[in-house]
């Protein structure tokens, strides 16, 4: 199916980005009507998104395929409350030092995926608008919109209410995400908000806030949190987040990471993370056995050509080719050791481990690899040894000879 500014709707729940929508006859009427306004927002918690970032990315991008305007909003001033949803505890807040070095690093990774020319999406921060706002003027404008009944609905801020305390700024979350929604309705004419699943209520008290200080219709539309069949997080493996900034997750390993998808998500991962057509994926999804790799390569390196371009990607797949098939040219990620060094120290530096004692224990759990032997305890390797293969789990650096 392919995506027109009135069927993109049925073309977004096709590929599995749909899990609630806000009157979705009344949207459908409004995308009929013509080009429309949305906006997803994404706080600064690193100085990265993640992969589990790119289920909201890929809908905008869809959405601007089909016709209609994005904003990423990216939360300059919500990352200075953090929000709650979803979380047993309060989240560490963030000094304002690590918000603009966060900011300052996820600026740049939308235009992978959007395309700004001309206006046709827009890229804004909360903070432009939020930390100029007045406390008094805040409560009477915004505050008197909302009861404390209507808050305590929020399945997070009940749940929290029932175990523990959790701070007044948490609760004024919602309020301040609520605000963004009316801002951006004002300021661009955004009908449309768009959000995890774990959203719901946010986005529902933006859109109710719209109607009663605008007497405007505004929508929500959630997607789906995604998790793997096994039940693991989107955008974590053995641990470790799978960042879009090449700079923490190299292609390469971006590549490997998509490339190791279980067997039974493979299909759809491709209707959300690829631009694969839709009847391609049915086909894909008909291969077994050996032959569903063919469909895991697609994959991957789809993805990664959509993350860091066709020359990134087609090296990736080449490396991947070279260190488990026998061809191809190896160029991944490399460490050149010039003196001997331990097993430990190298996997610190290769980024395969957080630290000394996090490498001492994946040596004991039998996890680190040189080429195909096992390492059972530290030791020392010499360059005449090299080049090998360093690897734990799955992940891999090639250690060269100066």
């Amino acid at each position: 199916m392919v995506a027109t500014s009135a069927n993109v709707l049925d073309a977004l729940r096709a590929r599995g980005f749909i899990a609630q929508v806000s009157d979705e006859d009344g949207l459908r009427r409004a995308l009929e009507n013509g080009p429309v306004t949305l906006y997803q927002g994404f706080d600064p918690t690193a100085t990265s998104l993640h992969t589990g970032s790119l289920v909201g990315i890929m809908a905008l991008a869809h959405m601007q395929a089909a016709g209609h305007r994005p904003i990423a909003v990216i939360g300059g001033g919500t990352g200075m409350i953090g929000d709650p949803s979803g979380r047993a505890s309060e989240r560490p807040m963030l000094s304002i030092e690590e918000i603009h070095r966060n900011l300052a690093g996820i600026r740049q990774q939308f235009s992978r995926y959007l395309d700004f020319e001309s206006g046709r999406a827009v890229l804004v921060d909360n903070a432009d608008w939020l930390l100029e706002l007045k406390w008094i003027e805040f409560l009477r404008d915004v505050g008197s919109h909302f009861t404390v009944n209507q808050l305590m609905q929020h399945g997070t801020y009940w749940e929290r209410f029932q175990t523990e305390s959790f701070s007044f700024i948490e609760l004024n979350y919602a309020l301040v995400q609520a605000y963004d929604f009316l801002h951006l309705f004002r300021e661009f004419g955004c009908i449309l908000q768009i959000g995890g699943n774990d959203q719901w209520f946010n986005i529902l008290a933006g859109r109710d806030l719209i109607r009663r200080a605008e007497g405007g219709e505004a929508f929500a539309l959630t997607t789906p949190l995604v998790t793997s069949t096994s039940g693991e997080k989107l955008g974590k493996t053995a641990g470790n987040a799978v960042w879009l900034d090449p700079r923490l997750t190299s292609p390469y390993h971006y590549y490997q990471y998509w490339r190791n998808t279980e067997d039974a998500d493979v299909g759809r991962f491709l209707r959300i993370f690829t631009f694969v057509p839709l009847e391609e994926v049915a086909e894909l999804e008909r291969l077994s056995g050996a032959e569903l790799n063919r469909a895991k390569e697609i994959l991957a390196f789809e993805a990664t050509r959509i993350t860091h371009g066709e020359v990134d990607a087609h090296k990736a797949q080449e490396t991947a080719h070279a260190r488990f098939g026998g061809s191809g040219t190896d160029q991944g990620p490399s460490l050149v050791v010039a003196q001997p060094t331990s097993v430990v120290d190298l996997a610190v530096e290769a980024g395969l481990a957080d630290s000394k004692n996090s490498a001492k224990r994946l040596i004991q759990g039998g996890g680190v690899r040189l080429d195909d032997d096992k390492i059972n305890a530290d030791r020392v390797v010499d360059p005449s040894e090299l080049p090998a293969l360093l690897s734990v789990g799955k992940r891999k650096v090639r250690l060269d000879p100066a």
